[in-house]
């Protein structure tokens, strides 16, 4: 290695410490789906950057879905998916498909991943410790809740005993005997109830862009008042509003920063947290 390379990685190092400084302690939760999960190249690498961030004293909470795995999986058993309003009709049989897949088989995996990588992981769902309690959102989504409450003293006492919690997206149904289909809610309800410093949602575009076409409009800082506009002129429009609407939805009730990121883009999170260029939208107040 020359010495360029030497001080390019120094410049680097440097460059990250007010940030693990500035960081340490705090608590983020992120939001894990999409294309990043999908990869086995990108989950390395988020993964990575997970374990990097708790080794420093990031107190980091993981949320995630699993989408195309329950797709893939009801497609085995001959049942074909069906989505209402974007939101997947989620009946019995689909709803123990859901609970199989994400409590199951996605989130051991993920927790498997993490602990064989160096990180100490604990899997935990949305019933454990009635974590995220819900009412059904629409009788025409089916099992598809709204989160009414969040307990987070499983998580909170995860956290303390130096555990990165892993959390799929099911939650404990209060006015049924059912566990409830959740969706991006459940993060920042997450969030807002742990005090996060930061809420990240890894999403499959650089983040909020004037022109969808074009990566480089990327907006790199949206205010919290800004957003109305954006909203009505519509650049921010289809399958953004609702991260949008999960981001607002934070900083309204206390989360400090949210932020879009493109999970596509190797090592994302550790850009955005630790250096000074930032990779995707932040929102705040």
């Amino acid at each position: 290695m020359d010495m360029n390379n030497y001080m390019e990685r120094s410049t680097v190092l440097v460059e990250a410490l007010p940030y693990i400084q500035k960081w340490y302690g705090k608590t983020i939760v992120i939001k894990y789906g999409g294309n990043a999960m999908i990869s086995e190249e990108l989950r390395s690498a988020v993964i990575s950057d997970i374990i990097l961030l708790h080794l420093v004293g990031v107190r980091v909470v993981m949320v995630h879905g699993g989408g195309p795995e329950i797709g893939h999986m009801l497609e085995k058993v001959g049942k074909q998916s069906r989505f209402v309003d974007g939101l997947r009709y989620t009946d019995e049989e689909t709803m123990d498909i859901v609970q199989q897949v994400l409590c199951g088989k996605v989130n051991k995996h993920l927790v498997s991943i993490i602990n064989n990588l160096g990180g100490k992981a604990i899997g935990l769902c949305g019933l454990d410790g009635a974590l995220f309690q819900a009412k059904k959102l629409d009788e025409k989504y089916g099992l598809v809740g709204k989160i009414v409450k969040v307990a987070p003293q499983v998580v909170n006492d995860a956290l303390s005993c130096g555990y990165i919690p892993v959390i799929s997206t099911v939650a404990l149904g209060i006015d049924n005997d059912t566990a409830y289909n959740i969706n991006a809610d459940a993060a920042a309800e997450l969030a807002i109830s742990l005090g996060a410093e930061k809420l990240i949602l890894l999403t499959d575009v650089r983040g909020v862009l004037r022109d969808p076409k074009d990566d480089s409009t990327l907006i790199r800082q949206i205010r919290l008042e800004e957003v109305p506009s954006l909203l009505s002129s519509g650049v921010i429009g289809g399958g953004m509003i609702p991260k949008i609407q999960c981001c607002v939805n934070a900083l309204e009730h206390g989360v400090h920063r949210t932020h879009i990121l493109d999970g596509r883009i190797p090592h994302s999170i550790l850009t955005e947290m630790l250096s000074h260029q930032g990779i995707g939208t932040m929102l705040w107040e």
